[in-house]
């Protein structure tokens, strides 16, 4: 590569990785990027090489660290702050990944199935009721994960306009100092909150993490208002992208959508395809602790990386036609919830939703279409989750 490419950049399609990123690709699997206050990092674009570094714990995640990697001006103030979970290494990360596991295992999430499905049919029922045209992320595609995980966490729903105001401020303000603001809106709300549930217990992951390590000692106020807020945040902001573009390229893919409807077996597998086709999370971010060799490249100690999801989940050593969405596929190891200590931990959670919620949204609506023309459809841009702003629909 003989000119730097800057990163992130928005898509031209609100699927397919930045036309720009084109160079990152052919020059894998190791390449340079440059992020807005002229900084160049490393953007690992391989496959092979991409998962064997999200599992190198020579790699850290924690965003005090000065030589962390700042991709956008928005994302400054995390420097100042500790992130819990996704912002911590072991042992601090296991531990508190520890506490949350039981949350999430694939027979907790089984056992929510029917309240996911109860909800997402509320929600169509309101949709066919009011009738066409609908605008599916603010009628279906949000309070799908917003309702469910606040029923998880025991947050109420009605304060739903709140945090998701504030989590969209938080990942999309133009300046640290709106995204800090957001942050701490958040914070204060979880911490009066939780304060409310030490005082009057409810039902939820919170009430039991206050009940079995608050009172406990083995948890720090301030520690599980930070958790709450990951969760919170992450819990809906994801889901609801991939329910929105999900939806959406399926649209754009009527042959994909054919076979989806002939053969409901098929959804589990498309919903990974999706997941890799999408990769609405992209750019995961490391610094190096220690030279790493990888690649016929050094990453040298205090070098930045980055991981842009969406090109290496279009690596042709792992993927054949990877341009292309194909349900016949086996695309599960794919890396659109990272790899290794700090893979996505609301995974199983995100599959039930989405499969539960696009399996029934094209069940019951089986004419579904674009109330508009594709191309005017305002999608989110590049520096923060990928997504549609709105997607109008008829039927």
């Amino acid at each position: 590569m003989t000119e730097a490419v800057s990163f992130p950049q928005d898509r031209t399609c609100p699927y397919h990785p930045p036309t720009s990123y084109r160079p990152l690709r052919e020059a894998g699997p190791l390449a340079q990027v440059t992020f807005y206050d002229g900084r160049s990092v490393w953007a690992v674009t391989g496959h092979a090489e991409a998962r064997e570094l999200l599992a190198d714990q020579r790699l850290s995640s924690d965003r005090r660290n000065p030589a962390f990697p700042i991709p956008v001006a928005r994302f400054a103030s995390v420097q100042r702050t500790k992130t819990p979970l996704i912002g911590v290494d072991d042992p601090e990360h296991n531990t508190q990944r520890r506490m949350l596991i039981p949350s999430f295992t694939l027979k907790r999430i089984a056992a929510m199935r029917p309240e996911i499905q109860r909800i997402v049919d509320d929600l169509i029922d309101g949709m066919l009721e009011q009738g066409p045209p609908a605008e599916l992320v603010s009628a279906f595609a949000l309070p799908v994960p917003s309702m469910v995980i606040c029923s998880l966490l025991g947050v109420p729903y009605s304060d739903h306009e709140f945090f998701e105001e504030q989590s969209r401020r938080a990942l999309r303000s133009e300046t640290a100092e709106e995204s800090e603001d957001a942050r701490v809106q958040l914070e204060d709300y979880l911490g009066e909150l939780i304060a409310q549930k030490e005082k009057n217990p409810g039902e939820g992951l919170l009430d039991e993490l206050i009940e079995d390590r608050l009172r406990a000692g083995s948890l720090k106020h301030d520690e599980l208002v930070g958790l709450a807020l990951i969760l919170l945040v992450a819990g809906h902001e994801t889901t609801a992208n991939m329910i929105s573009l999900g939806t959406f390229a399926l649209l754009e893919h009527p042959e994909q959508l054919a076979k989806l409807r002939a053969d409901e077996n098929l959804m589990p597998a498309a919903v990974e395809e999706l997941l890799r086709f999408l990769s609405i999370a992209d750019g995961m971010l490391r610094v190096a602790t220690e030279d790493i060799e990888i690649g016929g490249r050094i990453i040298r100690a205090d070098d930045g990386v980055v991981f842009p999801t969406s090109v290496i989940n279009r690596d042709d050593s792992a993927y054949a036609s990877p341009d292309e969405l194909d349900f016949s596929r086996s695309a599960r190891h794919h890396v659109a919830f990272g790899y290794g200590i700090h893979q996505c931990l609301g995974q199983n959670l995100a599959r039930a939703e989405m499969e539960i919620a696009l399996r029934s949204l094209f069940t019951r609506i089986p004419d579904l279409r674009l109330a508009v023309p594709a191309a005017e459809i305002p999608f989110k841009p590049g520096d923060t989750l990928q997504g549609m702003i709105e997607l109008p629909l008829s039927w």
